[in-house]
Protein backbone atom coordinates (compact mmCIF):
# COMPACT_ATOMS: atom_id res chain seq x y z
CA UNK A 1 0.00 0.00 0.00
CA UNK A 2 1.56 3.41 -0.96
CA UNK A 3 0.76 6.69 0.90
CA UNK A 4 1.53 10.08 0.22
CA UNK A 5 1.87 11.98 3.78
CA UNK A 6 1.76 15.79 2.97
CA UNK A 7 3.12 18.87 5.96
CA UNK A 8 4.04 22.04 6.04
CA UNK A 9 0.78 23.93 5.53
CA UNK A 10 -0.82 26.62 7.59
CA UNK A 11 -1.57 30.29 8.01
CA UNK A 12 1.09 32.90 6.46
CA UNK A 13 0.28 36.64 6.42
CA UNK A 14 0.66 37.86 2.90
CA UNK A 15 4.47 38.40 1.84
CA UNK A 16 5.47 35.44 4.46
CA UNK A 17 6.59 32.18 3.42
CA UNK A 18 5.25 28.68 3.39
CA UNK A 19 7.33 25.01 3.03
CA UNK A 20 5.11 21.99 1.96
CA UNK A 21 6.61 18.67 2.18
CA UNK A 22 5.25 15.40 0.79
CA UNK A 23 6.49 11.90 1.49
CA UNK A 24 5.41 8.95 -0.21
CA UNK A 25 5.79 5.64 1.21
CA UNK A 26 4.81 1.89 0.91
CA UNK A 27 5.52 -0.70 -1.81
CA UNK A 28 7.57 1.45 -4.23
CA UNK A 29 8.99 0.39 -7.08
CA UNK A 30 9.89 3.37 -8.79
CA UNK A 31 8.47 7.30 -8.95
CA UNK A 32 8.80 9.10 -12.36
CA UNK A 33 7.16 12.66 -11.63
CA UNK A 34 6.05 14.48 -8.72
CA UNK A 35 4.25 17.85 -8.59
CA UNK A 36 1.60 19.98 -6.73
CA UNK A 37 -1.41 21.14 -7.49
CA UNK A 38 -3.98 22.90 -5.90
CA UNK A 39 -8.03 23.37 -5.22
CA UNK A 40 -10.35 26.37 -3.77
CA UNK A 41 -13.94 26.28 -4.12
CA UNK A 42 -15.63 27.14 -7.13
CA UNK A 43 -12.35 26.39 -9.32
CA UNK A 44 -11.17 23.24 -10.71
CA UNK A 45 -8.23 21.63 -9.10
CA UNK A 46 -5.33 23.71 -11.19
CA UNK A 47 -1.00 22.27 -11.33
CA UNK A 48 0.86 24.48 -9.17
CA UNK A 49 4.74 22.95 -10.27
CA UNK A 50 5.70 19.66 -11.15
CA UNK A 51 9.22 17.96 -11.09
CA UNK A 52 10.45 14.95 -13.28
CA UNK A 53 12.81 12.00 -11.87
CA UNK A 54 15.67 14.23 -13.44
CA UNK A 55 14.95 17.53 -11.90
CA UNK A 56 13.23 18.98 -14.81
CA UNK A 57 10.63 21.30 -13.31
CA UNK A 58 7.27 23.41 -14.67
CA UNK A 59 5.54 26.31 -12.75
CA UNK A 60 2.27 27.69 -13.23
CA UNK A 61 2.30 31.24 -14.70
CA UNK A 62 1.06 32.83 -11.47
CA UNK A 63 3.82 31.09 -9.25
CA UNK A 64 7.05 31.91 -11.79
CA UNK A 65 9.33 33.19 -9.36
CA UNK A 66 8.24 32.79 -6.05
CA UNK A 67 7.46 28.85 -5.37
CA UNK A 68 10.26 26.48 -6.12
CA UNK A 69 9.51 22.85 -6.41
CA UNK A 70 12.33 20.21 -5.55
CA UNK A 71 12.60 16.56 -4.66
CA UNK A 72 14.58 14.17 -2.61
CA UNK A 73 14.61 11.04 -4.76
CA UNK A 74 16.43 8.76 -2.13
CA UNK A 75 14.09 9.79 0.49
CA UNK A 76 10.71 9.69 -1.69
CA UNK A 77 9.90 13.24 -0.97
CA UNK A 78 9.01 16.37 -3.40
CA UNK A 79 9.12 19.88 -1.12
CA UNK A 80 7.10 22.71 -2.25
CA UNK A 81 9.32 26.31 -1.30
CA UNK A 82 6.53 28.91 -1.29
CA UNK A 83 7.38 32.70 -0.96
CA UNK A 84 6.15 36.26 -1.46
CA UNK A 85 2.64 34.70 -0.82
CA UNK A 86 -0.43 36.35 -1.87
CA UNK A 87 -4.01 35.98 -0.49
CA UNK A 88 -4.80 34.33 -4.19
CA UNK A 89 -2.64 31.32 -2.99
CA UNK A 90 -5.11 30.62 -0.57
CA UNK A 91 -6.27 27.06 -1.47
CA UNK A 92 -6.02 22.87 -0.30
CA UNK A 93 -2.73 22.05 -1.57
CA UNK A 94 -2.10 18.31 -2.90
CA UNK A 95 1.30 16.38 -3.75
CA UNK A 96 0.83 13.45 -6.83
CA UNK A 97 3.46 11.25 -7.88
CA UNK A 98 3.26 8.88 -10.71
CA UNK A 99 4.88 5.58 -9.80
CA UNK A 100 4.96 1.92 -9.63
CA UNK A 101 4.72 -0.48 -6.92
CA UNK A 102 6.25 -3.42 -9.21
CA UNK A 103 9.11 -3.59 -12.15
CA UNK A 104 5.98 -5.15 -13.95
CA UNK A 105 3.49 -2.84 -12.75
CA UNK A 106 2.22 0.20 -14.64
CA UNK A 107 2.95 4.00 -13.77
CA UNK A 108 0.08 5.14 -11.85
CA UNK A 109 -0.87 8.51 -10.32
CA UNK A 110 -1.40 8.72 -6.15
CA UNK A 111 -2.17 11.67 -4.30
CA UNK A 112 -1.64 12.91 -0.64
CA UNK A 113 -4.57 13.99 1.46
CA UNK A 114 -4.24 17.77 1.17
CA UNK A 115 -3.19 20.74 3.56
CA UNK A 116 -4.72 23.69 3.94
CA UNK A 117 -2.75 27.03 3.23
CA UNK A 118 -4.34 30.27 4.06
CA UNK A 119 -3.06 33.74 3.15
CA UNK A 120 -4.27 36.02 5.13
CA UNK A 121 -3.64 39.19 7.39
Amino acid sequence: QVQLVESGGGLVQPGGSLRLSCAASGSIFGINGMGWYRHTPGKERELVASITSGGGTNYADSVKGRFTISRDNAKNTVYLQMNSLKPEDTAVYYCNADLRTTVWSPFTAYWGQGTQVTVSS
